[in-house]
């Protein structure tokens, strides 16, 4: 089967498509004919040989941590019904909060059987799969925030996948949202999606007039982008307010003065602490699909690639052109 591999850290020129074995399903385990494979940022930052003191890596590796395709084979103590059926799943070495997101850039990839979520009849694989990690990590920390109607929201690295859905999400809730990104594009996609007002912190003071179309603060302040941005934010929520810190656009969680914060009232809380062992991942992805299909949600796919075009892949992410989510495109059509 064509797979990407890394055989060594570096830029993007280190992915090689070559051919390997196909993997054989355990026991509870299923072999995914995939159609899309899920693009991270997280996939980027490995590939670079950051992160090896938390993800044990061993090269060769094969990079993604999210498919979507086609069930063809089953392990043992697997229902046999799940032949046939279309498919969208973490791969079987990932994992939230545990595991690696490797395995998915591949024809053929397993996962666990207890992972897998059916996808939906009004959803295409491709979408599916740019849901597969922003879809339920939205949704618990937008059910985390108590998002009420006619509050101020700030949103930073609104055009991702997850800010994308967080603004049609704040918006349905009846919130005001600010959306924060870079460039121009990327305003007028959150301008699209429903945002109130758009800033981009490319340029200088776009905190001071976060506070100033907010009149002082963001009661609700969803950190995606984290870093200098993220603290920045964090200090933009209004006293007495909510800051959510889930992601690092800008390669690392917000670095803020987190006890001024804190003295101010506003309750500052990192994704752990929104989701852990009892998160319900598979209601959340089927919840999020429905609201897909029925048109309630918008799934950004701003990009897609062949597996041939990996090295692209990587590229629009690294060099934050990237709109939405990053798919490859690898089986049938999606």
């Amino acid at each position: 089967m064509r797979a990407v591999q890394v055989k060594e850290f570096g830029g993007p020129q280190v992915l090689e498509v070559c051919e390997l074995p196909v993997p054989q399903p355990g026991p509870a385990e299923v072999l995914v004919d995939v159609e899309a494979a899920d693009v991270m940022f997280l996939d980027a930052r490995l590939r670079s040989g950051w992160g090896r003191d938390y993800f044990a890596l061993s090269l060769p590796y094969v990079p993604g941590g999210a498919i979507g395709g086609v069930v063809g084979a089953v392990g043992t103590e697997v229902d046999p019904s799940w032949l046939g059926k279309r498919v969208v799943s973490p791969t079987a070495a990932s994992g939230v909060g545990g595991g690696l997101p490797i395995g998915g850039y591949a024809e053929k990839s397993l996962a666990e059987a207890a992972d897998l979520v059916e996808i939906d009849a009004g959803v295409t694989t491709e979408r599916a799969v740019a849901l597969s990690h922003d879809g339920p990590t939205a949704l618990a920390v937008f059910d985390a925030a108590d998002v009420r109607p006619g509050t101020w929201v700030l949103i930073t690295a609104a055009s991702g996948g997850l800010g994308t859905l967080l603004i049609q999400l704040s918006i349905a809730a009846g919130a005001q949202v600010v959306a924060a990104a870079r460039g121009t594009e990327k305003l007028s996609l959150a301008k699209r999606l429903g945002a109130t007002a758009v800033v981009d912190y490319s340029a200088d003071g776009w905190d001071t007039q976060v506070r100033e179309i907010t009149g002082g603060g963001a009661v609700v302040v969803f950190d995606g982008a984290g870093g200098d941005l993220g603290g920045r934010a964090l200090a933009t929520t209004a006293d007495g307010g909510v800051f959510l810190g889930y992601g690092s656009a800008a390669g690392d969680f917000a670095d803020g003065d987190t006890d001024a914060a804190v003295t101010r009232g506003v309750t500052v809380r990192g994704l752990f602490d929104m989701v852990g062992a009892d998160t319900d991942w598979r209601a959340l992805a089927r919840r999020a699909q429905a609201a897909v299909a029925e048109g309630e949600l918008e799934v950004v796919v701003g990009q897609t690639f062949p597996l041939e075009q990996v090295k692209r892949a990587h590229s629009v992410i690294e060099n934050r052109t990237a709109l939405g989510r990053t798919i490859l495109t690898i089986g049938a059509a999606v």
